[in-house]
């Protein structure tokens, strides 16, 4: 930990700073970047800025996660001063180091980047009230709104497949045929789900193939945390953690917006009857999400988001699936079978949503505008 910050203090130097740096301490609940909140003086003056220590062994391709999160940025803090926003807190805004690149490589081979520090505002975990999942859902659809006319094409995959769904399912059946740890026999019905709903899956990819189905700048991790809440007003500000920003469908960031908000039960209840969509959570960021959006959705977007919705928590609860199969080596697990209780949980949510489509699909047309 005293190495750590003593790296970090020395990557400081490394960027164009106000002031002189007091103090570096751990910030944040992030589990995959190394986060400093960086208090620097200047005679009496005092300036805060984010360091972060960026994962290379889960983003392989650094430079390539740069050129998004600087993309995207950019694109963002032109479109709010447009809208005589505030830019330095609406948007994550990248410093040069005095080299001037976006990123600092250190002796070491660790990378590090530099944000300003977004003050008076904060996370929350957990989705408490209505309330914040309405500001999480105009957030993320004011995103898409800024975002409209930004090439996503020009965007770096640095998380390859992430959301291809039928690539998830191959990996599945090749699990399934491989049956690393014997456990199959046991889950038959589970992979009879799966299997069922196979045609479904790659629908979303040939409406873009088509042209029906326009490519969009995907955030691809739309959780409350990621959202900083204006203290002061309580109302959604900055959509933050852009490292899995990648081309792909409006429809995804929401379903899985969807898929952990909506849900009546933790994401690895045990007893299936507490898992259930619920509708008027549904409905409340159903609105707040197209109020954000402001018609900048498709026709063809608007028809898709409870299937995003349905494909999101489907993609989820078989990727539960295959790493219950491979042995639970990609999702962390506090006790066994928490995989297989935590597909359940996906399977059952989506056999719930598919018992209220009609429902969903009247919410999603009453705000369409």
């Amino acid at each position: 930990m005293d190495n750590l910050r003593e790296s970090a203090r020395k990557a400081a130097a490394a960027f164009v700073l106000q002031g002189e740096v007091i103090d570096a301490s751990r910030y944040g609940s992030g589990h995959i970047n190394d986060t400093f909140l960086l208090l620097c003086r200047d005679g009496e003056k005092e300036f805060k800025y984010i360091l972060q220590r960026m994962n290379h062994d889960v983003f392989k391709d650094i430079e390539g996660l740069i050129h998004n999160v600087k993309g995207v940025t950019t694109f963002l803090r032109r479109q709010i001063i447009e809208n005589h926003g505030d830019p330095d807190r609406e948007t994550l805004n990248l410093l040069p180091t005095k080299e001037g690149l976006d990123y600092y490589r250190d002796e070491d081979g660790n990378y590090w980047r530099m944000y300003l520090f977004i003050a008076g505002a904060s996370c929350y975990d957990q989705v408490k009230r209505p309330e914040d999942f309405y500001q999480s859902a105009r957030a993320f659809g004011r995103f898409q709104c800024l975002l409209a006319d930004f090439p996503a094409g020009d965007l770096n995959e640095t998380i390859p497949n992430f959301h291809n769904t039928p690539i998830r399912f191959q990996t599945f059946e090749e699990a399934v045929a491989r049956d690393k740890m014997g456990r199959v026999s046991e889950v038959e019905k589970e992979i009879q789900f799966v299997r069922e709903r196979e045609k479904e899956m790659g629908l979303a990819l040939a409406m873009q193939k088509d042209g029906l189905l326009p490519l969009r700048v995907s955030h691809n991790d739309t959780k409350l945390n990621n959202i900083m809440i204006d203290d002061a007003t309580g109302e959604a500000l900055c959509i933050i953690d852009l490292d899995t920003i990648m081309p792909g469908f409006s429809i995804f960031d929401y379903g899985d917006s969807i898929r952990f908000g909506a849900n009546t039960a933790q994401e690895d209840e045990v007893d299936l009857s507490k898992v259930s969509l619920s509708l008027p959570l549904f409905e409340v960021y159903t609105k707040g999400f197209l109020e954000g959006c402001e018609g900048r959705l498709t026709k063809e977007e608007l028809d898709m988001l409870p299937y995003g919705a349905k494909m999101m928590t489907l993609e989820c609860g078989m990727r539960f699936l295959t790493d219950y199969l491979q042995g639970d080596t990609y999702f962390h697990i506090s006790r066994e079978k928490q995989n297989l209780d935590r597909c359940h949980t996906q399977f059952a949510l989506v056999a719930d949503m598919e018992k209220k489509w009609e429902e969903m699909l009247q919410i999603v047309d009453k705000y369409r505008g």
